[in-house]
């Protein structure tokens, strides 16, 4: 079966439901899902593929996984929203596991992940202004090329992407793009007094998996340092055991000042985001400066608790970086002559296509579901692969077949 495959009247259904009723923002895949399990999902017409993007690196641990899915019914029958207006007996114990999970003093609840870079931003110019001195109005927030955080005026008045920005001008002041993995043009950029943080991506997810040098996080930590300039790592999607390490910052053993996290925080069951960082940065912001309706509801604290033990009671940082290292050395042995580049970390990984049709990635992501595993292109000719890191090692294996018949269809 190749790429030009014929789609079921009932998918069809679907899909001209969406096609018909709903925004066209999006241009997924031609397959529609009703079921997940572990690694796999399942179609309207049953059939089954390995999850090779799990939603994004939101189901690190799985589609419906036991435990966290219990903590989602079990805590839904009892009490599901508050608002922050009152108390509830679960958004303490949540911060206080998740605080001491990763050395925080003070955690900010939210539930997008776009939303918790907005909520870092918004913290750091009231650092900026507050602890620094900075003059009112003039904080400065530095960023990268090829940043994505999400899709709100703010995230795109930073993006690099005229896909997210064109037509939606005009965009929000105080930023500055620099080169991504050039510690010179970050020190450049922090020698203005006026900037009050630095965020960026780790490993840049949708820019198609980009690693930077070793040692640029070492030195973006010692820079921010030096200038009084706040660390703000996005480990919306590289954070929660993805590529190897609980967060991908702790390759090199350095700690953001504002860590964003989301994404697998839930387990993939809902959106919960959070924003960490220690007492003199989280305190600026004061009752009714910031807040979401949703932040901290009961049923999120119960879900995230559950979905961050089973990280480390099923040792996901060790499976993800085991499984990983399998997947590329097992990848390279293919020796394709369409893959220029195989780049990743842990479970979190991206070939680049080489071919002199600019719709390669895409035919070969088609020709790949066809054949039992979903992958999504991004950037044109990069395709990202990043299964649940529970995968097995002879799930590895058969995915590398699955790759490997699918290239022929480049041919």
């Amino acid at each position: 079966m190749h790429s030009a495959e014929v789609l079921s009247s009932q998918s069809h259904y679907f899909l001209d439901l969406e096609n018909k009723y709903g925004a066209h923002n999006y241009h997924p895949l031609p397959v529609v899902l009703k079921k997940g399990k572990g690694i796999y999902v399942w179609d309207v017409d049953d059939q089954k593929y390995m999850d090779f993007l799990s939603g994004y690196s939101a189901v690190n641990q799985g589609h419906c996984h036991p435990k966290i899915i219990d903590a989602l019914v079990s805590q839904s029958s009892v009490l599901t929203l508050t608002s922050r207006a009152f108390h509830n007996n679960l958004l303490g114990e949540y911060e206080k596991y998740i605080t001491n999970y990763f050395g925080y003093d003070k955690v900010l609840p939210m539930n997008t992940g776009v939303e918790g870079g907005e909520t870092a931003i918004k913290l750091a110019r009231r650092w900026g202004y507050t602890v620094k001195g900075i003059e009112s109005n003039q904080a400065k927030i530095v960023f990268v090329d090829g940043n994505f955080w999400g899709r709100t005026m703010a995230a795109i008045s930073s993006s690099t992407d005229s896909s997210s920005y064109k037509d939606f001008g005009p965009f929000m002041p105080g930023f500055e793009i620099i080169p991504y993995n050039d510690l010179s043009a970050l020190e450049i950029a922090l020698q203005d007094k006026n900037v009050a943080g630095f965020m960026f991506e780790p490993i840049q997810g949708e820019a198609g998996v980009v690693v930077p040098d070793e040692g640029y996080l070492t030195g973006v930590r010692n820079l921010c340092t030096k200038y009084n300039v706040l660390m703000i790592a996005d480990e919306i999607q590289t954070g929660l055991a993805r590529t190897g390490k609980m967060l991908a910052c702790d390759h090199e053993n350095v700690k953001p000042d504002i860590l964003i996290l989301g994404k697998a925080l839930s387990g993939g069951t809902m959106p919960i985001s959070a924003i960490l960082a220690n007492d003199e940065i989280m305190l600026t912001i004061k009752p009714g400066e910031h807040g979401s309706t949703y932040g901290g509801n009961p049923l999120a604290c119960n879900v995230a608790i559950a979905a961050l033990e089973v990280l480390k009671e099923e040792n996901l940082c060790e499976q993800a970086e085991k499984m990983g290292q399998l997947f590329r050395d097992e990848l390279a042995k293919l020796e394709s002559p369409y893959i220029s580049c195989i780049r990743g970390r842990g479970l979190l990984n991206a070939i680049v296509i080489k071919h002199e049709d600019a719709d390669a990635a895409w035919k070969l992501c088609v020709e790949l579901k066809n054949n039992g595993l979903l992958a999504k292109p991004t950037h044109g000719d990069k395709i990202r692969f990043a299964p649940p890191l529970i995968i097995t090692e002879s799930e590895i294996i058969h995915s590398i077949e699955i790759i490997k018949n699918s290239l022929n269809c480049l041919n």
